[in-house]
């Protein structure tokens, strides 16, 4: 059924092609002007609609909100907020969370050295798997709780299909479905939700269009690490004298350069191996109402947090394991860890970056949120998962490694475009049943990630030189 489903929106793009490239008119555009007129016709002649105060507000608020002179400023405003609540909000959780979850693996610690555990298990499941756990969720949850609440209170009360409908002109430009906007929105939260959220879109060509361009949006499990360069960025290496308003205006500065991403990709995209006609997109609004609060809570917290939560967990957990193991073994007085990084490093210099930035990226594919960590670990070489007490004491170990204002630009380039995580590629084949557009995503943004880094980097060499 699939397979028929695909061949006649294949037989669709071509037909629309073909007509659009002999009338020179733009078909959809066209299409969807008539469909609104004959219906605007058709509800004038037999509906009398008695125009209230509220229908009034309504009309008004669509007025700015769908204006391309004041619904993009709204847009973007909306977002900071959302962003800067999510940072504001998340501080004092995460940090009490984290302080319950190592307590938890303290107690735990005891326990096991009170049965007589063998030492290498022992280790291996509380510095191992155990504080890998307790930082992923004390360092995710919190943040994603706010995210996914805010998200679904937009969504509620009737803002996110409007959002899809400002936005469609853009991504029809760039031959995608306005739908991708909302898909996109999801990637926020989660790029696995996002890429399972493509399923909106009918068309195969553009839901696999979005899928491979998700990961363009910074997840919840990159906001850690980018609010802390972009606290680095503001306030200096001990992170003192920038203001929260600054850190979120560089954030939405870093999300505002992936979703420009996703659409110049979806572009490139479009115009070699996804050629094709975009589909048209007709959305009902639904009224403006008010959310209502139980709703809200079990969609954002229990159909979407507790899910995407427990997709990092189970792939954190033998990620801690792999970690583990690198730091124990040793090869004369270096660990694999440290030998690694050592590998990594001349490649990793050419991208502004050094062996250890990079090394803490490719083993936190299973998850994002433990790239810090990991680099922290390697650094500080203890040879498990460390918990460093504030931002100024993180910049001053980054400081004693070398790290200027370009390495902070650079990693923070680095974190916005890089190989999805585990879960997001998993999600990726799960819905497209396809190891090459598995391969695409996550080439995609690692090309683009490392190819940026570069010119950066070079150029600032060029200069320094010059």
């Amino acid at each position: 059924m699939s397979c028929e489903r695909e061949e006649v929106f294949r037989e669709i793009d071509v037909m629309a092609r073909r007509i659009q490239e002999k009338s020179k008119v733009d078909i959809r555009e066209q299409m969807i002007g008539d469909l609104y007129r004959d219906a605007e016709e058709i509800a004038g002649a037999v509906v009398t609609v008695e125009v209230d105060k509220e229908h009034s507000i309504e009309k008004r608020i669509d007025d700015m909100v769908l204006s391309r002179r004041f619904g993009y400023p709204l847009m973007i405003l909306l977002l900071g907020t959302v962003f800067w609540l999510t940072i504001i909000g998340a501080n004092i959780p995460s940090a009490w969370l984290g302080e319950i979850l190592f307590e938890m693996v303290a107690a735990i610690d005891k326990g096991l050295v009170w049965l007589g555990t063998t030492q290498w298990l022992h280790h291996m499941v509380v510095y191992g798997i155990l504080q890998c756990l307790a930082w992923v969720v004390a360092v995710m949850l919190p943040p994603m709780a706010i995210f996914f609440t805010l998200f679904t209170l937009l969504e509620e009360w009737g803002y996110l299909p409007r959002v899809a409908l400002s936005l469609d002109h853009l991504f029809y430009r760039c031959r995608a479905c306005g739908k991708q906007a909302l898909t996109m929105c999801m990637g926020f939260g989660c790029n696995a939700a996002g890429v399972v959220s493509c399923r909106i879109i009918d068309s195969p060509r553009e839901r696999i269009l979005a899928m491979v361009t998700n990961a363009f949006v910074p997840c919840n499990g990159r906001f850690p690490t980018l609010l802390l360069l972009a606290t680095l960025i503001v306030g200096g290496m001990n992170g003192a004298g920038g203001s929260d308003i600054l850190v979120t205006a560089v954030i939405t500065g870093i999300v505002l350069m992936g979703v420009a991403a996703t659409f110049l990709v979806s572009r490139a995209l479009a115009d070699t191996m996804l050629k094709g006609e975009p589909s048209t997109m007709i959305l009902e609004l639904p009224p403006y109402r008010m959310p209502q609060l139980r709703s809200v809570l079990y969609r954002s917290l229990w159909e979407r947090t507790r899910i995407v939560l427990l997709r990092a967990v189970c792939v954190a957990a033998p990620a801690g394991v792999v970690i583990w193991l690198l730091a124990q073994t040793t090869v004369g007085d270096i660990s694999l860890l440290t030998m690694l990084a050592d590998i990594l490093d001349p490649f990793a210099r050419e991208l502004g970056l050094d062996g250890a930035i990079l090394l803490a990226f490719i083993l936190g594919i299973p998850a994002n949120e433990i790239v810090l960590p990991i680099l922290l670990m390697i650094y500080l070489a203890t040879g498990q998962m460390t918990e460093v007490e504030s931002v100024r004491e993180i910049g001053h170990i980054f400081s004693a490694q070398g790290w200027d204002i370009l390495t902070l630009i650079n990693v923070s380039i680095f974190c916005l475009f890089h190989w999805p995580c585990a879960t997001t590629l998993l999600s990726v084949y799960q819905e497209s049943r396809s190891i090459k557009w598995t391969l695409v995503a996550f080439l995609l943004p690692t090309i683009i990630g490392m190819g940026i880094c570069f010119l950066t980097a070079q150029g600032a060499k060029l200069f320094i030189a010059t």
